[in-house]
């Protein structure tokens, strides 16, 4: 019987071996190039995905030491990722590519040799093997999506944007808490059309009085932050699914600042 979590570990490799092919291919000027992040450069992005693999890493092999990470993230919870990030963005490209290359392999070597069923601690709830794989490929898409804009580049949609449209639907719920707000009693439907352009992906029962519904790609946009709601064709029906497509993020942690309307 085939494992269940290989396709997300594959469609996680896949995720990072496009954005590698992107800036292992880039000069030492682009990876000094501004992001949408607030001072973060290419640099940044990739040192902070080479960071969070770490932290990944950490949690699946060794609690202990993840645990005493999760202490120094407390301590400073509005500095630590962006320390993580310029420290590694002080490295030099080749060293630091080698770094994110390096702890990508080995956190993949990691979930697939962990046993069924098992769990691992996280900076939110515990995780599984295909949780933990399908939230890295997330961030990875996310912080790549940062370096295809700031480099003005356009990379084509594919279907591993299912696992980011169905984590922010199963974030629904974070996204209020983490602002102090009630979760909506009811759960939406939310109906995303694939990057294909025929398949639809579904969340909820049909049923639901209040509905979420657009382009995928705006969809995981959205949740991940990199777009401001203004800029999507995602539409919402009912005041909880409007509200909800206000705060909406995939990624564990603190609200984020979002992004402003394009020509705001």
């Amino acid at each position: 019987m085939s494992d269940p979590t290989t396709p997300v570990l594959d469609d996680l490799r896949d995720e990072g071996d496009e954005l590698d092919r992107l800036v292992g291919a880039l000069g030492p000027g682009a990876w000094r190039l501004g992001t949408a992040a607030e001072g973060w450069t290419v640099a940044h992005q990739i040192a902070h995905l080479a960071w969070t693999d770490r932290a990944a890493l950490l949690a699946v092999t060794d609690a202990d030491a993840f645990a005493a990470e999760v202490e120094k993230a407390a301590a400073a919870p509005d500095s630590f990722v962006d320390e993580g990030a310029e420290e590694g963005a002080r490295l030099a490209p080749d060293a630091l590519l080698r770094r994110w290359r390096d702890g990508r392999a080995r956190l993949r070597e990691a979930l697939l040799g962990a046993p069924p069923g098992a769990r691992f601690p996280w900076y939110g709830p515990p995780m599984s093997t295909a949780s933990m794989a399908t939230g890295r490929l997330m961030e990875t898409w996310a912080h790549g999506q940062d370096v295809w804009d700031a480099l003005g580049r356009t990379r084509e949609p594919t279907g591993r944007l299912r696992h980011v449209a169905r984590i922010g639907v199963r974030a629904r719920d974070f996204a209020f808490a983490v602002r102090g707000l009630a979760a909506p009693d009811e759960e939406f439907r939310v109906e995303l059309l694939a990057p294909d352009g025929e398949t639809r992906w579904t969340y909820g029962p049909d049923t639901a009085s209040q509905r979420v519904t657009g382009p995928a790609l705006d969809s995981c946009l959205l949740v991940t932050q990199r777009v401001h709601r203004a800029d999507t064709a995602v539409r919402a029906e009912g005041p909880d699914a409007d509200r909800w497509l206000d705060i909406a993020q995939a990624f564990a942690g603190p609200p984020g600042p979002g992004r402003t309307p394009r020509g705001a």
